[in-house]
């Protein structure tokens, strides 16, 4: 009887799945072989979804009455991302005691006219499963709340008091001034120079203006930032039309309504004034050099020591985000690549990229080659960052000078097109996530007025081509280099051979003779 009923069994799924798809092994088990690349028998067809045509409007712009802009992308879930982007960094410091976004990022989301202090705020945010957060950039400021949608109307009231309403009660400046304090600390005592390095950078290339003020309040203006100063500075720069009410994952109507209920007919705390002194000042690329002689042998955290290193900097201007040349400058900034010499990954990760390939793979004694590019609204900068020992400081800053000139060589179509591919699938991936497309759309609606989508940056990306490279590259190498030098600096060579070499067809320095080394 068992045996008639295994024989039943077995023939049913003869009949679904096909004789071929049974195998009998030599244990006498049989098992389903199923081709992965056909439907299956029985089931239902798949119903996929599609688009609705209406791609090319989904982030929406609305100007209110006093100016301020509110832009709104729709994004599935029960949580959203709101916030405000203000027109304010520390390259509007130059009338001002450097170091005062510093300050204001450190004193977001504290007592406000409707909250006593920054934990009210935190357990406001909590009955909505919402957290806060506020940073400053060279050229921005911003402070976001992520929250359930349902709590938007207290979220939106809550990011206007914390912008418009803060009370910078004397207690509170104090408790700000002891955490950029630690904050400076830390910069110069942390193993990874990356940050000082980029302050240095800027310091260099943009000597004394805009992007090249300091980002971290200076040693000397910790104390000279006070209430009336923050003041000042508030009330020229928080204006509605230098702000962008931003939020992803709610409907749009609903955010203008919440704007108009709770930003559109506020007084500042800081009053208002009708002539406003604004710094519109242009970004002048200068180029330069900044050293700083520093003793890097005990900057290891553990018992395993790092390696003593110098670390440098050398960058040429590229070009401003709202220029047509920053897309190609990006696929160059990609194509470059690069890394640390212990990273571990694939090809994805950039190991077939020109740092990798010529540098830290052919020169063992090389710690790290990494290529970044910053790019504001009037200027941006190309840099590469290498560290290595001491003793051989010159010969890798002839070996960055030397990638510096075979930039303008001809790109390889196989190089070109995965740079290409990498940049894209990078700008796919990042914009998954919702803080990032928050980002992103307020960014953009603050600089332009208006959002490019994914889908067009993507096509601006498959259309730069060798030559593109090849022009940006020629118009980058007339500009000056700007440098920035970290650790032992004994055997770092003049910025007059850096500039040499980067004139030169080759990018080697110019030969030294010594008769006594």
């Amino acid at each position: 009887m068992a045996t008639h009923m295994s024989r039943c069994r077995t023939w049913s799924r003869v009949q679904r799945f096909g004789i071929a798809a049974y195998r009998k092994y030599s244990s006498g088990s049989r098992y389903p072989n199923i081709s992965l690349s056909s439907p299956l028998p029985g089931i239902p067809k798949p119903v996929f979804a599609s688009a609705d045509g209406h791609e090319k409007y989904e982030t929406r712009i609305t100007t209110l009455e006093n100016g301020l802009k509110v832009a709104s992308q729709n994004k599935f879930g029960q949580f959203c991302t709101v916030g405000i982007l203000v027109n304010s960094g520390s390259r509007h410091e130059a009338k001002y005691p450097s170091g005062i976004a510093h300050f204001v990022e450190k004193l977001a989301f504290s007592s406000t006219a409707q909250y006593g202090s920054r934990d009210e705020i935190l357990l406001t945010l909590e009955k909505h499963g919402g957290i806060c957060d506020c940073q400053t950039s060279r050229d921005t400021t911003m402070y976001a709340v992520s929250a359930e949608v349902k709590g938007l109307d207290t979220v939106v009231s809550l990011l206007s008091d914390a912008v418009l309403q803060p009370r910078l009660l004397d207690e509170e400046i104090e408790m700000s001034r002891m955490a950029v304090r630690f904050e400076l600390e830390d910069l110069n005592m942390r193993p990874d120079p990356e940050p000082l390095l980029t302050e240095m950078i800027h310091a260099a290339a943009y000597q004394n203006n805009t992007v090249g003020l300091p980002r971290f309040c200076p040693v000397h203006n910790v104390d000279k930032v006070d209430k009336k100063v923050l003041h000042g500075y508030l009330r020229n720069y928080y204006s509605p039309e230098r702000m962008v009410l931003a939020g992803v994952g709610i409907e749009h109507e609903q955010l203008v309504e919440c704007a108009r209920k709770y930003l559109l007919d506020v007084t500042p705390v800081w009053g208002t004034s009708s002539v406003t002194n604004v710094d519109l000042s242009v970004a002048q690329y200068t180029g330069g050099i900044v050293k700083m002689e520093k003793d890097m042998s005990d900057v290891s955290l553990g018992p395993t020591p790092i390696p003593e290193l110098t670390h440098i900097m050398i960058g040429l201007e590229s070009c401003s985000f709202l220029e047509d040349d920053f897309i190609p400058f990006a696929v160059l900034n990609m194509m470059m690549g690069g890394g640390g010499s212990f990273s571990a990954g694939g090809p994805g990760k950039g190991m077939f990229t020109r740092l990798y390939l010529n540098v830290l793979n052919r020169h063992h004694w090389m710690y790290n080659a990494t290529s970044y590019h910053h790019s504001y609204e009037d200027s941006g900068l190309l840099c590469i960052h290498a560290s290595s020992d001491p003793r051989q400081v010159r010969e890798m800053v002839e070996i960055i000078t030397r990638e510096f000139i075979q930039m303008a060589g001809n790109a390889g179509e196989m190089e070109l097109e995965r740079a290409k591919t990498q940049l894209k699938s990078m700008l796919m991936m990042n914009l998954e996530s919702r803080p990032v497309i928050f980002e992103d759309v307020g960014r953009q609606v603050l600089s332009t007025g208006k959002r490019k989508l994914p889908h067009e940056l993507c096509d601006l990306i498959s259309n730069v081509s060798a030559s593109d490279i090849k022009r940006v590259t020629t118009k980058m190498l007339r500009s000056k280099p700007a440098v920035a030098a970290l650790g032992d600096l004994t055997e770092l060579p003049s910025y007059e051979h850096i500039q040499a070499a980067l004139s030169s067809k080759d990018g080697r320095l110019p030969r030294m003779y010594r008769l006594f080394r």
